[in-house]
Parts: structure tokens; sequence; C-alpha cells
């Protein structure tokens, strides 16, 4: 099922046919976010079952982390090269074959491999919205790229209730082989029914920019997820922060003067993709932070004066609404976009997720008020994620889709790191003792939510940067033009 037609042209069939495209995708995208999460509320079990030190089970997130982010926007210049549809089936691949090699073990070094080599199905994501935006007619775009970007968060507010309901009745191997099986079916369907644009962008691979990116954002996103653990002022977090800063910036150096780059310089530099990828990290950010202080805070003690002694499993039934919110406004959002633009949605996204976080910061006596502030929080965030990609695709250009596409995703996951960071730190710094425990205050979610809520109205600020400035760019398009 191989074309060389124009994007546009490449998916012109029934509407059905589409609509088994976008589930095919949209279930490898799922599983992919799925996979970043689920073994969360597992690791202390993990650590009992296994003898493995804290330090080792923390490593089966970080491994996932740290190879996801060097390898989503190299594995989209690939893409643009040699096929999206050929690199979309490569990252599920990997999250089959790590899967299948953590089902299948009990040895906590064996097991990291295997959360290594699923990292690398992070770009499932970027790759399933360039691909959709190729191959799908051109009505059922909108609703398609919002719904797969969206999975970024509908994957986290669902892992961990399906992780808490599988590890209540089932060997934790078990959340490994809903990994593999869900990439094998999404593989399968991918292979079967989605169309195979061919690769929109010739050149060599550039090694030079591969090497200082990879390094570079490994030296970034290590310490960000070790600091709390080695300690901020240590000379491995300091020195790894400024060798990141030193490789990041000589790789604008190198791209600049490359003439086949890794990452395009002015591409990203294009004033509404830069603001757009910094608006990402804001509401990355703010969602992963309430994803944090939402699970942690419903399972500490009453004895806290704010908690609810929940478990897991009520703890990720608490954030499930704000998943299937985030998915079920895909196709509003879509339309919303259409008729006010996707600055404008990023703005109204970002806003609400400012107003759910302030349900958190003043109502917090019952459950149902947590639940309301969370839900209101994953609204926002659907909407503010659905507008993402369709900025970057209004500013990119075409054969540079699922790198730009990519870059973004990182992006969104920097933000989710540094909320992990930043929340970790906040949590452990501003405690109370209860029995003899230091425990976090509800002084110290409050900070958080502050400062996630100030987050998402910057993101809000820099959508109506992004639609003012293409509303600009629009004027003088019109104005240059001749009648």
């Amino acid at each position: 099922m191989t074309t060389n037609a124009s994007p546009g042209d490449v998916s012109a069939g029934s509407n059905g046919r589409a609509t088994i495209e976008i589930v095919a995708i949209g279930l490898g995208a799922l599983m992919a976010a799925l996979a970043q999460t689920l073994v969360l509320p597992v690791l202390p079990k993990i650590s009992a079952d296994i003898g493995a030190s804290t330090t080792q089970a923390q490593w089966l997130l970080t491994a996932t982390l740290l190879v996801g982010a060097a390898a989503v926007p190299v594995i989209g210049r690939l893409a643009d090269m040699y096929g999206r549809r050929l690199m979309m089936v490569v990252a599920l691949g990997a999250l089959l074959v790590g899967s299948v090699i953590d089902a299948l073990t009990d040895d906590i070094r064996v097991m990291i491999v295997g959360r290594a080599i699923t990292g690398l199905s992070s770009a499932a994501v970027p790759l399933g919205i360039s691909l959709l935006s190729a191959v799908l007619p051109e009505a059922r775009k909108g609703s398609a790229v919002a719904m797969v970007s969206a999975m970024l968060g509908v994957g986290s507010a669902l892992g961990l209730p399906l992780a808490g309901v599988v590890a209540g009745h089932f060997d934790y191997h078990a959340l490994y082989w809903i990994g593999a099986v869900g990439a094998a079916i999404s593989i399968a369907l991918v292979l079967a029914v989605v169309g195979n644009p061919a690769g929109t962008r010739e050149g060599s691979i550039d090694v030079a920019g591969i090497g200082l990116l990879v390094g570079g954002l490994v030296c970034l996103v290590l310490p960000l997820s070790q600091g709390s653990s080695w300690g901020w002022s240590s000379p491995a977090t300091i020195g790894l922060l400024v060798a990141s800063v030193v490789l990041l910036a000589l790789l604008v150096v190198v791209e600049k003067r490359s003439s086949d780059p890794l990452v395009d310089m002015t591409a990203l530099s294009n004033p509404p993709v830069a603001i757009t990828n910094v608006a990402s990290v804001f509401v990355g950010f703010a969602l992963f932070a309430s994803f944090v202080g939402t699970a942690n805070y419903v399972q500490a003690p009453e004895s806290t004066g704010y908690g609810f002694g929940s478990s897991v499993l009520v703890a990720g039934l608490c954030l499930m609404p704000s998943g299937v919110l985030m998915l079920v406004l895909s196709p509003v959002s879509a339309r919303l976009m259409a008729a006010f633009g996707p600055g404008r949605v990023l703005c109204t996204g970002g806003l609400v997720i400012a107003g759910g976080l302030l349900v958190r910061i003043i109502w917090v006596d019952s459950l149902w008020q947590i639940i309301l502030g969370t839900t209101i929080i994953g609204a926002g965030t659907g909407v503010a994620y659905a507008s993402l990609p369709s900025l970057i695709n209004i500013h990119t250009p075409a054969a540079d889709l699922a790198a730009a596409n990519g870059i973004n995703t990182l992006a969104r996951s920097l933000g989710s790191t540094l909320a992990s960071a930043v929340g970790g730190s906040l949590l452990a710094a501003i405690t109370i003792t209860v029995g003899g425990a230091a425990l976090p205050s509800l002084t110290a979610y409050r900070v958080l939510f502050v400062i996630c809520a100030v987050a998402s109205v910057l993101a809000a600020v820099f959508g109506l940067l992004v639609s003012s400035w293409s509303t600009s760019s629009a004027d003088q398009d019109r104005e240059l033009t001749p009648v």
C-alpha cells in the first residue's frame, strides 16, 4: 500500500477506511503513552518481588524517559526521510519487543533494558500526528490529529487506574503483556490499512547533530529525573546541567552550518513554532504536576488534615474522568479550531487549566471536589493539547512535519519531567510531621498548584501571541498578493 501522492490525496477512500486508520494509529499512540506511566504505581511491588533497590526500580522510569527524549526528534527526522509509516511501525515494534522482554524476566537489569527499548515508542504520538496529516481526507484531519495529540494526557490519566486494577488482581507482569498485545494489534492494523506516504525530505543522516542532540538531552533529563535523590547542588547534577547547556549550544552552531541538519534551526526559530513549543512545556508541566498532586494527595493519611487515605486504585479513579474528557473533547476542539483558530483554542485551554487548579487550591474538604478540579484541568489540557500540533502543522513545511511534531512532543515531555523535579522538591521541602514521619503539607500542594496555574496562564498568553502573529502574517500575505 505504497503511494507517492501528495499528502492531501494519499487517502481519498471511504469514511470507514479513514476511521479504521484513525483507530489503528490512535491505539498505537495510546499504548505508547500508557507505557510511560503504567509501571509507576507498581514500583514498590516490583522492588519487593525481585529484591531490587528503590534506586534500581526508579530506573525503570528513568531509562524510558531518557531514551524517549533522545529518540523522538531523531526518529521524527528519519520519518521525514524514509517514510512515516515505516518509522511508526519501528516505534511500535520497540514497544512490543521491550514489553515482551519485561514480561518474561524477573532480573531488574534485564527489565531496565526492556524499558529503555520501550522508550523508543515515545515517538509514536508525533509520528501518528504527522502520518494522519498525510493520509486522511481533509475533513477528518482536524479531529483525528487532536485525538492522537490528546493521547499523551489520556495515557497518563488512565495508566494509574489500570495499573491499580491489574496489580490488585494479577501479577505485575500482566502490565507488560498489555503493552505487548496492544502494540502487536496496532502494528497489524497500521500495516494492513494505513496509507504509506513516501519520505518527503532528501539528504543524509546528520551524525554530528544526532550525537550533540542525544548528549544534550540525556545531560538535561537525567539530572532533572534524579536530582531529588542526588541533591540539586551535587557535582553530578550541576555538572550534567552545565554539559547540557554546552552541548545544546554547540548543536545550534553545528546545525546552522549544516547543509542537511537534523534539527532545522530556521524552522525551529520561526516565532509561531518557537512560541508553541514553549507553551507546550508549560502545558506539560501543569498536567503532570496535577496528576502527581492528585495521586499522592488522595493517598495521604487523613491525619495530615487534607488526605483521604485512599488506595492506589481510588487515586487512579480520581484521574480517570480527566482522561476520558480529554478524549471526548478532541472533536469539539477541532471544531473550535476551525471556527476561532488554534491559537485562541490554546489560550482557552490554558485558562480552563488555571480554573481547575484554582478549584484544587481553594476547595479541599471532599473527594468530589478533588475530582472536579482534576477533571476541569483534564478538560483544559485536552483542548490545549489538541491545538498544539495544529499550530506546528500550520507553520512548518510539509517536508519537516514529522521532525517538527517530534520536537513539540519532546517539549511536552520536558515540561512533565520538569514538573516531576519541581513537584518532588516542593513536596519534600514543605512538610508536616505525622506519626514521626515527614509528609508533604497542604501548603506544599497549594504552592505547586499555584506554580502550575501560572504556567497555564503563560501558555494562554502564548496562545494569543501565536494567534496574533498568524493573523498579522495572513494580513501581510494578502497585502503582497497581486489582484
